[in-house]
């Protein structure tokens, strides 16, 4: 099955709108955070902390699905160049500092009504961060790295691009009806990828030499 690049693109604009939502979701908890630092504000802490929870994690969960779904549905892969290498470290170390450390955070300024300083730079940290992942994906600097396979593998067939449209938008919805972010139908779909991106892979590569052992023996010559 050949790729539709209209599918294709489609997967592209949803990780570029999701990326930037995050990245502007981020710098408004720094804002809300900041007032609450200066001025004690039980509204501002609870409205920071709906943000994270509602719109915020859901923007991250569609914006690093989409982003390892590009990567391994394309030539660029994983461990081919050094800028997406980069662009996946540090989405997985927000992650799961938002997870464990940021969002624990929120709730209990909520809780309080105050904010603090370590709070205030975790958010701009992350801000910071997504900043520069969009400039990578704009300037995609950097050579290959020593990892990069020699063959690379081609384009996911179209219905791979579909799933990557489906999963996060039914994700999104079950997160807000349930309250609970999780990026369930996604894993199940990069899982899946995996599974497909090592089928293409297998396909890419030429077919071995034959040995000379398994080669059939001459015939002798007529009489």
């Amino acid at each position: 099955m050949k790729t539709s690049p209209r599918w294709r693109q489609a997967v592209v604009w949803l990780h570029v709108v999701s990326s930037v939502a995050w990245m502007s979701q981020a710098l408004a908890l720094v804002v809300l955070m900041s007032l609450a630092l200066t001025a004690p504000s039980p509204a501002a802490t609870s409205m920071a902390d709906r943000l994270d929870s509602v719109l915020l994690a859901p923007m991250a969960n569609v914006s690093a699905f989409t982003g390892l779904l590009l990567a391994g549905a394309t030539a660029w892969g994983y461990t081919r160049y050094w800028w997406v290498l980069t662009k996946f470290a540090l989405t997985l170390i927000q992650l799961y500092a938002g997870i464990f450390l940021l969002s624990p955070a929120l709730r209990d300024s909520a809780d309080t009504g105050s904010a603090s300083w370590a709070q205030i730079a975790g958010a701009s940290l992350m801000a910071s961060a997504l900043s520069f992942q969009a400039w990578l994906s704009i300037a995609k600097p950097w050579k290959k790295t020593p990892w990069s396979p020699a063959a690379k593998p081609p384009t996911a067939p179209t219905w791979v691009f579909g799933a990557g449209i489906v999963a996060p938008t039914v994700d999104v919805g079950a997160g807000i009806l349930t309250g609970y972010p999780l990026p369930a139908l996604s894993l199940v779909t990069l899982i899946v990828l995996g599974l497909e991106r090592r089928r293409r892979r297998r396909r890419a590569q030429p077919p071995t030499a034959r040995s000379p052992r398994s080669a059939p023996a001459a015939s002798p010559p007529a009489a």
